[in-house]
């Protein structure tokens, strides 16, 4: 019998190292939750008619790369192409804000934590949406191919391209008590 709960608290231990980052962490938790969402919400100022100037937000696939431990790069890269309405939009004005929540994944409905309840952790970054350079392109391929296969056979004729959410500012919901701010080298530096 001892050693059944011996091997169970192990068993606990080692499932707690790959579990949510405690919320005194926020650039871990910042890291945390972006690797392990596929899709987020991004907003742009509209250039549309009837909608120009006005907010306008958008669910696009993401990926920082490949699912699973290791953490990922931290950057969010997105598969896009001109004729997707919010990409004219950011033609005009790069400038963009991309929210994730742990609400698209097990953990929140587990805890049964509410999308808007802030231990359902999520995060607000602003920047801009660039295109990825020859260098970067193949980095951006592997990790949303790997996290969305279904891109490789978008129609060709859509003229698609790999572009990355360039982070000047990060928001972190994760706790009661309002927002964390993390800068983006805390962001880039933590160990996921």
């Amino acid at each position: 019998m001892v050693l059944l709960a011996f091997l169970c608290a192990a068993a606990l231990a080692v499932l707690a190292r790959g579990s949510i980052p405690p919320p005194e962490e926020a650039a871990r938790m910042a890291r945390f939750v972006l690797h392990n969402c596929d899709w987020g919400a991004l907003a742009t100022l509209s250039v549309q008619e009837g909608l120009r100037g006005h907010p306008f937000a958008n669910i696009f696939s993401i990926s920082d790369g490949a699912p699973g431990p290791g953490g990922g790069s931290g950057v969010p890269y997105l598969y896009l192409t001109d004729m997707e309405i919010s990409v004219q939009d950011l033609e005009v004005n790069s400038n963009a804000s991309l929210t994730v929540s742990l609400a698209q994944t097990p953990y929140c409905k587990k805890h049964r934590y509410d999308p808007q309840n802030p231990l359902c952790a999520h995060i607000i970054f602003c920047g801009s949406i660039v295109k990825v350079n020859d260098s970067e392109a193949a980095l951006a391929k592997k990790a949303l191919f790997t996290r969305h296969p279904e891109m490789e056979s978008w129609p060709k004729d859509h003229n698609w391209f790999f572009a990355k959410f360039n982070i000047t500012n990060i928001w972190v919901l994760d706790y009661f008590g309002g927002l964390k701010i993390v800068t983006p080298e805390e962001y880039y530096n933590v160990k996921p």
